[in-house]
Order: C-alpha cells, then structure tokens, then sequence
C-alpha cells in the first residue's frame, strides 16, 4: 500500500460516480485513501509524486454486484461451446474428442458456453452427441445460463440416472419419446451429477483464483461477488482468504447457498465484516431458472408453447426460513429470479415485512428480467434491490427471440420503469453464465444499456436504454451500495482509491464503440495492480 507520500494525480477527466461531484481533474491520494479530489486550479502546493493522467478518463474501479469468479477461473480450462470457437455439434464433437486424446481415461471432460441457438443444427447437443465423441469418460457441458448441463452416457451411469430416476423437487431430467434420459438435466437435476465429480484442492482453486485476478483487473474490476458459495468440499471463505495470500487482488463478497448452509450453525461475527478485503454478505436462493433455457417461471407461457410455463425452485415457506436465518445473522438473501411468476413471489411473500439491515437491502432479486409494474412497485415500497445483466440480451438474443418473440423481449428487464419508481438497482455480469466469450467485459455490458441493442442490431427496446454515465454509476456506486462493500465505488475523499485509467473517454465517443474501450492502468488503494501492455 502507498505510504504516507502523497499521490498527486493532475490533468485528468475524473467522473466520480458521486452526484454532489460528478466531475473533477485532480485528486491526491494519501495512505492508500483520497484525501483529496476537485479542480486542479484550487489545488494548493503539495509535497508528494505528481502524476500527470495526460487529460484521459479516470473511473472508479469497477464492482460486479453479480458474478462466479471460480466457476469463470475454472471454464478458462475447458471446452469452449459457443461461437466463434464452436459453431456446431460436429465441431463439438471434434473438440471432445481432441480433449479425449489430450488426457487420460480418469479424468472427466468438461465444457461451458453451449447456447442451441447458437449452434448449426439449432439443438441442444444431447448424449448420443456425447457418446459420439467419448464414451469412456464422463463428459460434462454446462449451458451458457449456468441453469442446464449435458452430459454423456458414462455420466449418466455413473450418477445413477436412468429411464425409472424421478425429477428431484425444482428439477427436471428430460427423456425422449421412449422415456429414455437425453443427458440433458435442469435445475437442480444436475445436482445428480455435480455432485459426483472429483473436487479439486483448496490449493488448486486458490490457484486458480489468483490466475484469474489479472483478467479481472484487465478489465477494471477491482471488487467482485462469489454468488455460489458453500462451505463443502471447501469453505469458500478459507478459499478467497488463501487466494488473497498467494496474490489475488479483488475486494470479495460471498454469498452461500442457502440449501447448503447448516440451518443450525450461525457465520462468525468476524468473517462479517464489510471493511474487510473479504467478508460475508448473505445467503444466495434460486427461485427459478434461465429466459434462454425456457426454466424461468413465466406468465404467460413461452412463444409457443400452451403449457409451458418454466419452473418454479423455491417456496415463500423456504424464503421465509431464510430470511429468519438471515435476520439472525446479519446477511442480505439474495434471490436468484428472472420470470413473471418468480419475481411475484419474493415480492409478495416480503411485502411490509420489516427490513433487518441498515447498510445495505436485506433483499435483492438477481436478474429480475420480467419484472411486472406491480412487482415493481412492490419492490420499491418494500427496499427490495435489482441486480440486472445488460449483457444477457445483448449476447443470447437468439434465445430471447425464439422463447419470448420481439415485442416480449423488448419489455424485459424494464431499466427505465425500474429506475422511476425508484427501486436501488446495480449492473453485473453473471459471468460466465452467459453466450460470451468474454463475459465478465464491462465495457459491452455497458454499451448494452446504453444502446438496448443486441450484438447483431436488434432492438431490445430502446426506451429501457441509459446515459453512459447513469450506466457506469450502475456498476459503481450503485453496486457498492447494494453489496455493501464498505467505502469503494466512488471517488470521494475518505474512500479506497481504486480507480481505473482508460484508453478512450467513455463518456464522448460513440455509444456503438463503448465495447471497444480498454483499461490502460489499474489502481487499488492507491497502487498500480495493473498497466496495459501494447
């Protein structure tokens, strides 16, 4: 950390994400902290390093209120599903079997990112496909929404799936017409498997973690969530704390998931604390699953369909107990929902109950998608918070389309109605649950709220779009404010001096070449943790 010198940074385009002062040029930053931020010409003489920004766009460093940093550490080793790297179950195909002669016989294959709408053949690969490609190794692929995996025969097998195994509650094995399992598995059916593979050591994944970092700081996050937490195999705490030793940088929220928690136990008031580089912040639920897997419990029913209506994976007697965990402990809940009839029933089931944290929504609601007007209202009248994606129909909007059609899409995730009736609401990737190979990029979420325009050109609904600076508030400010991390998003005095120093002024160019951007320097409590190399 940066000493008791002082820091002078001059000759800059500072937006501070703080609304008293949006603007400013200069700063100086003592002990890791800004002391002091405003007009280079009211600036008095100062000892210190003069730094001179050169008259670029300085940012705070970027929070993602929403994300799965293992899960994305861990998907940089497998097989990549989706385009432009695999176009087609044929191409899949080939690159299993690749992988197959690459390892040996006792390890299993795995693979992220497959969207059937994106794929030749406009279907989901199944285990036929698989077994095409290996049938001597369980083979895993993970759907971009996180929410469905394929897998193959010898996966099946070995989890003891077959035609006679039931939908576990809040999942679905699907089955072809002769009632045999299509390696396709929904919700918390692919638990079955999940739960069978090899865990890797705490040691590997705290490596893993700090191979991550540098990516994450590329792009100028330097605060992040871990929104699938648990404390088996490995206690996701003791996880980060290693990770953080061996080198990785991000100030770290962890949310575990509540089916996994020991309702008996309660968290350590010391691994609660929001000043730390990692603490605890709640208890993650799923209420329902993806828009682009048709699992999202919607109303009315999916384009095309009289009777599907997606699923539902919770309760308002499961949320409740939660909520009375929560409240014991001090944690936020947040609940996975993105359909009609999901969001409803958060809503409902905690409209005028009493809110149990001071510093932060003891509820928010994750994604949000289908937000209907008294969802909404509901949400604002109880301090309920959305967390949204703006990438999710910039990258799958195949899917939207086929699940939804056009006029449906371009109502969901309805930023503008949300913002009105002044519900505290952050931006976040999800990465890497979502059709992107780079899915954790600010700067194309960003692009994607400011245009509400797919990457191929479709409309997504342009009266949802933001200004560039509401957007990047979004992902700032307001991002510290539903995590709660204590004294970051913004560049005020008192607060960490993380910031970002970019190659092109976000603010001015145009808003089709937002995505184009690139961060050139980042600082965390004053330090440089990462320079540009061109």
């Amino acid at each position: 950390m940066s000493g008791e010198i002082n820091q002078i940074y001059y000759n800059g385009k500072i937006f501070t994400s703080n609304l008293e002062q949006p603007y400013a040029d200069a700063m100086v930053v003592r002990e890791g902290r800004i002391f002091w931020i405003g007009e280079q010409k009211d600036l008095k003489t100062i000892e210190g390093n003069y730094i001179d920004l050169k008259g670029r766009r300085v940012l705070p460093g970027f929070i993602d209120s929403h994300m799965h940093p293992l899960f994305l550490a861990n998907v940089s080793k497998q097989i990549v599903c989706m385009p432009p790297v695999t176009n087609s179950i044929e191409e899949l195909v080939e690159h299993i079997r690749k992988k197959r002669e690459e390892q040996g016989s006792d390890t299993w294959i795995e693979g992220w990112g497959y969207d059937e709408g994106k794929l030749l053949e406009g279907r989901s690969p199944n285990r036929w496909d698989l077994d095409r490609a290996a049938s001597d190794v369980p083979i895993i692929l993970t759907r971009t929404c996180v929410h469905i995996i394929v897998v193959n025969s010898k996966a099946l097998e070995l989890a003891g799936i077959d035609r006679n195994t039931p939908n576990p509650t809040g999942g679905e094995i699907d089955k072809d017409s002769s009632g045999e399992p299509t390696g396709i598995l929904r919700e918390n059916a692919k638990d079955l498997v999940t739960k069978i593979m090899p865990a890797p050591t705490i040691e590997d994944s705290a490596d893993t973690l700090v191979n991550l970092s540098p990516k994450l700081l590329a792009h100028g996050i330097t605060s992040i969530t871990e929104c699938m937490a648990n404390t088996a195999p490995v206690e996701y705490f003791d996880l980060y704390a290693k990770a953080q030793e061996k080198g990785f940088k991000q100030r770290t929220v962890l949310y575990y998931v509540w089916s996994e928690v020991d309702k008996n136990s309660h968290f350590p008031k010391e691994k609660l604390c929001n000043g730390d580089n990692i603490f605890i912040g709640g208890l993650k639920l799923f209420a329902d699953g993806s828009v682009s897997g048709r699992t999202a419990w919607v109303d009315p029913p999916y384009l095309g369909s009289d009777e599907n209506y997606g699923l539902p994976t919770t309760s308002a007697e499961e949320l409740l107990d939660a909520a009375g965990f929560a409240k014991d402990n001090e944690l936020q809940i947040v609940i996975h929902a993105m359909g009609e009839q999901a969001i409803d029933l958060i809503v409902d089931t905690f409209q005028g109950k009493p809110r149990w944290l001071k510093d932060r929504p003891s509820i928010r609601i994750e994604h949000a998608a289908m937000a209907t007007e008294k969802a909404i209202k509901g949400a604002s009248e109880s301090g309920i918070a959305f967390v949204t994606q703006p990438i999710f129909m910039y990258a799958e909007i195949e899917s939207y389309l086929k699940n939804l059609g056009l006029e449906r899409t371009k109502k969901t995730y309805p930023i503008q109605s949300i913002l009105k009736a002044g519900v505290q609401l952050a931006f976040s990737s999800d990465a890497p649950a979502t059709a992107w190979a780079d899915p954790s990029n600010p700067f194309v979420a960003l692009k994607a709220a400011v245009t509400r325009a797919a990457y191929d050109g479709t409309d997504c609904g342009e009266e949802h779009r933001v200004d560039i600076a509401t957007a990047i508030r979004m992902y700032t400010r307001e991002a510290q404010k539903v995590t709660g991390i204590s004294e970051v998003g913004q560049l005020v005095s008192g607060y960490h001096a993380d910031f970002i120093v970019l190659d092109k002024d976000v603010l001015e160019i145009s808003s089709d070449k937002i995505d184009e951007v690139c961060v050139e320097e980042t600082y965390m409590s004053g330090d440089l943790v990462y320079k540009r190399q061109i």
